[in-house]
This record gives structure tokens, C-alpha cells and sequence, in this order.
């Protein structure tokens, strides 16, 4: 009796090991609250593929021009409007100028003033909007009274005049896309702040004599980050689109510097003749808002702290 007692005790013993075993297995790792949004991106095929793309389209935008023979506004008559072929890759325009070059040239001035332009609107936008919603009171109603006269006044016909005065230029571009365009994430965060400042932990930090330096920094900020990258990546596909749309009409970048909108407008001419000239900056034009978008959706559940833990 006693050794089958025993052998019994001692398989329980094992059984109770190897569940412990498997239980620490399958213990959630440790993770911050960055690397655990990282995880998730990956995780997010169709997210982690837009990520993949812009990843792609900056590398050849530094490097497209570089590598090829051409410069980017290299005239030659005796190759106006060729095809694509091995020795231009991306055929030539109406003044056989190489469309590889100009291409990833014009990529690197869409992709620069998109992303300076929404960063510095996110900047202005955050201060403004964190500073109104935590401070409250007639600072709040007179920011806010700014903004909605600003914010009835239609974007595309501000940055117009902004560029009829101001000319045509890469600063002048970001310059007229900035002026405005800070009042959308400037309501937005204020929201947030406004939200936040009325939870417990923000009250339970004013109780213990925080002073509100270190409640915006260690509070504040950390909560509203991960909704403001959200709001960057979504508004870099619509700052991209401005300025395609600015170069179309003329009032964008001057030649001989060149953008994707550029190419699309000289492209427009020879569409029924030669499309291509037109298909290919409008194909990177689209799949790079495609991808944006596409990221800026896995951004905003993989940043999202309420979800973590929930896979």
C-alpha cells in the first residue's frame, strides 16, 4: 500500500510539474508598451506590407538617382519619348529625359515636403491643443475662437494665396500647407487632453503636489502619443495629395526641379500617345497613399492600449 501510495504522489508531482512546465510556457512575455506595438504591427500583414512599401520607395528615392546615368534634367533630343527598355528603365519624357531619375527624384521632394509639412502641423497642432484643453478657462475660448475662424476658411484656396504670394518653391509649398493645416490635430488633441485631465490617475498627481510641467510629460503626453503618430500617418497621404494637386495646376514646384505632381502634369499631355508617361508617377502617387493609409489603420490598433493583451 505504501508503495502505491507513493508511486501515485509522485506521478501527481510530475503531472503538477509538467502543468507548471506548460503554464510558464505559455506565460505572456514581458513587453513594453513600443515593443508590444511593434509586435502587433508585424503581426498585422496587410500593415507591416504598407510599412514595407514606404520603406522600399524612401530607399529609392535616396538611391534611384544615384545609381543611374542620367540626370534628372539631362536633355536629349535624340531620345524624346522612349519606352521602357534596359537603358531606361522607366522609358523618357517629351524631352528624352529619363523618367528613372525623375521619377525617384520627384519622390524625394514628395516624400520630404509630405512628411515636413505634417510633422511641423503636428507639432503647432499638439502644443496649441494640449495647452488649450489642460489650461481651460479664456485661454481655451480664445484659442478656440481662432481656430474656428480658421477652420471655416477652405484649406486648398489658403494655401493658394499663400503660393500666389509667396511664389513658387519647396518652402513655399511646406509654408502655405502648414499655415492651416495645424488646426485639425490642434482639436483633436485638445479632445484628448480635455479627456484625460478628468481621470483619476491625473487627479491623484495633483493631490500628491505634481506640478503640471511633469503631469503633461509623464501623464499626459505618453496617453496622447500613440493617437497623435496615428493622426501623422493619416495626414501624410492627404499632405502628398496637396502638394500633387498644387504642382498639377502650376502653383507647386518650378521646373527644372521636378515632383511626383509635376510628372503628372507633363504626363497628362501625352496620354493618348505615350500613357506610361502619365501611369508611373500616378501608380507611386496612389500606392504610396495606399500604404500610408494601410499603416496609419494598423498604427492606431497596434498603439492602442486598451487592445494590449487582448491577443
Amino acid at each position: 500500500m505504501e508503495d502505491i501510495k507513493s508511486s501515485v504522489d509522485r506521478s501527481q508531482f510530475i503531472t503538477v510539474g509538467k502543468n507548471s512546465e506548460k503554464m510558464e510556457s505559455i506565460t505572456r512575455p514581458n513587453l513594453t508598451y513600443w515593443k508590444d506595438a511593434w509586435r502587433r504591427i508585424k503581426k498585422n500583414k496587410v500593415a507591416f506590407s504598407g510599412l514595407i512599401i514606404l520603406i522600399i520607395y524612401v530607399v529609392l528615392a535616396i538611391l534611384g538617382p544615384i545609381i543611374s546615368q542620367y540626370g534628372y534634367n539631362d536633355i536629349d533630343s535624340s531620345r524624346m519619348n522612349q519606352f521602357i527598355s534596359s537603358s531606361h528603365w522607366f522609358g523618357t519624357d517629351e524631352l528624352g529625359r529619363d523618367l528613372w531619375t525623375r521619377v525617384w527624384r520627384g519622390a524625394r521632394v514628395s516624400l520630404a515636403i509630405g512628411f515636413i509639412s505634417t510633422i511641423l502641423n503636428t507639432v503647432i497642432g499638439g502644443l496649441v491643443g494640449g495647452i488649450s484643453g489642460y489650461y481651460g478657462g479664456t485661454l481655451d475660448s480664445v484659442l478656440m475662437r481662432i481656430i474656428d475662424i480658421l477652420y471655416g476658411i477652405p484649406y486648398l484656396i489658403v494655401a493658394i494665396l499663400v503660393m500666389v504670394v509667396l511664389g513658387t518653391g519647396i518652402t513655399s509649398l511646406i509654408v502655405a500647407m502648414v499655415i492651416v493645416g495645424w488646426i485639425g490635430t490642434a482639436r483633436f488633441v485638445r479632445g484628448e487632453v480635455l479627456r484625460l485631465k478628468e481621470q483619476d490617475f491625473i487627479a491623484a498627481a495633483k493631490v500628491l503636489g505634481v506640478n503640471d510641467f511633469t503631469i503633461i510629460v509623464k501623464h499626459i503626453i505618453p496617453n496622447v502619443m500613440g493617437l497623435i503618430i496615428t493622426n501623422l500617418t493619416m495626414a501624410v497621404p492627404k499632405a502628398i495629395f496637396n502638394e500633387a494637386f498644387l504642382s498639377y495646376i502650376g502653383l507647386g514646384i518650378a521646373p527644372p526641379e521636378c515632383s511626383w505632381g509635376i510628372l503628372a502634369k507633363s504626363g497628362v499631355k501625352m496620354l493618348r500617345i505615350y500613357p506610361y508617361q502619365l501611369f508611373i508617377p500616378s501608380f507611386f502617387i496612389c500606392t504610396t497613399m495606399l500604404a500610408l493609409n494601410l499603416l496609419g489603420d494598423g498604427l492606431r490598433d497596434a498603439l492602442d492600449p486598451r487592445l494590449r493583451g487582448t491577443e
